[in-house]
């Protein structure tokens, strides 16, 4: 979503900064830092070069540069790029080239898929942040983050779709031939729901929440046999008891079926919905809601299993919940930029600072990933 009030912000990332550095013992005055929201667009773009060498042996240097021209597309002057990221490269008409440096040829082209942002946006995210006293060490679209802590490398490279449903809008993001080919943010999420539930119920936003949580994807089976719930148990005043059926079929499901039928429009949209064989990894918050899964491989017509953090040994318990899937993929994304390993808007190394708490976390990411 986006920063709506500063000083909310403000107020809301102090405390949480204050917690973290009491924690970890160190001082923070840098992060990388997650953006998403309805304002996010892409598009896939192309750049060709000549190669610059006199041997025709392609450097890193030839690889920044035809990315750089893959990345001088016309925005207007309200938006600015996020990130360029690599499809594939090709060599004198030879396609589907991964990495091409130390390859020989005369002409470097490129197809990437370039993710933009709202100037506004990014502006009070970034003022949010300086009035806090943190520094951007780089800005990341939360479904990419997302993708490095739910997907696998065998879905990537045989083609999938992640789903982020968080509050207020769901992020999908789609691998073809290992590459982000589609990515987009859809303005319905788990907090409509919510607010469904509020309506339907004729019950507070917040009782409608705890109704929610308690029927979560993951502790459904504890209660699958019976019709009536009794909800006295979660401190509501509203209600008591009500019909699973009546909350499942006639509140939950016709919502989810709205946010997969605008996914799988998208998806068809792209010319993607038959590329994706690995089929469809549902992650955040929303993904714990009870019937999401049944409701996806219904509405898409693809397998479809809940994405939950993995790729990291020694996370607690409660780091493996869908909810955390973009903070965890934040931190994977990272320790692999810190040593060249992520794209981004070029594919170049980046240094974190030396003493900060997310070079701490880095480090020790570092040494759990496979």
């Amino acid at each position: 979503g986006n920063v709506v009030k500063i000083d909310d912000a403000v107020e809301a990332i102090s405390t949480s900064l204050e917690r973290a550095e009491r924690m970890a013992g160190v001082s923070v005055s840098s992060a990388f830092v997650t953006i998403n929201g309805s304002h996010i667009q892409t598009k896939n773009s192309h750049g060709v070069v000549a190669v610059s060498g006199p041997t025709g042996e392609i450097s890193i240097s030839d690889v920044d540069r035809v990315i750089e021209a893959a990345s001088a597309i016309s925005l207007p002057a309200s938006r600015e790029v996020v990130h360029v990221l690599p499809r594939e490269f090709i060599v004198d008409g030879e396609s589907g080239v991964k990495d091409p440096i130390g390859m020989s040829g005369v002409r470097l082209e490129v197809e990437t898929h370039v993710v933009t942002a709202s100037n506004a946006a990014v502006k009070n995210l970034s003022k949010a942040l300086q009035e806090a006293g943190i520094k951007i060490s780089d800005l990341v679209f939360s479904g990419l983050a997302a993708s490095y802590s739910s997907l696998t490398e065998t879905e990537k490279e045989l083609g999938c779709v992640l789903i982020d449903i968080g509050a207020g809008t769901t992020s999908v993001v789609a691998f073809v031939d290992g590459a982000l080919s589609y990515s987009g943010v859809i303005p319905v999420g788990a907090k409509n729901v919510t607010n469904d539930i509020a309506i339907g119920l004729r019950v507070s936003l917040e009782s409608a929440e705890k109704i929610k949580l308690s029927l979560s994807e993951i502790n459904k089976n504890d209660k699958e046999n019976k019709d009536e719930l009794d909800l006295q148990n979660l401190g509501i005043s509203e209600v008591s008891k009500v019909s699973k059926k009546t909350l499942v079929e006639g509140i939950i499901r016709p919502r989810l079926n709205e946010i997969f039928t605008m996914v799988r429009l998208e998806l068809e949209r792209e010319k993607i919905i038959n590329r994706i064989p690995s089929g469809a990894i549902i992650t955040g918050g929303g993904a714990k809601t009870i019937g999401i899964i049944d409701c996806a491989k219904r509405m898409l017509t693809l397998p479809t299993r809940l994405g939950a953090p993995s790729g990291i040994s020694g996370l607690i318990d409660d780091c493996l919940d869908p909810s955390f899937s973009v903070p965890i993929g934040l931190l994977i994304y990272g320790s692999k930029q810190e040593i060249g390993e992520s794209g981004k808007k070029f594919p170049m190394k980046i240094s974190l600072p030396g003493k900060g708490l997310f070079n701490k976390i880095v480090e020790s990411i570092k040494d759990l990933l496979p």
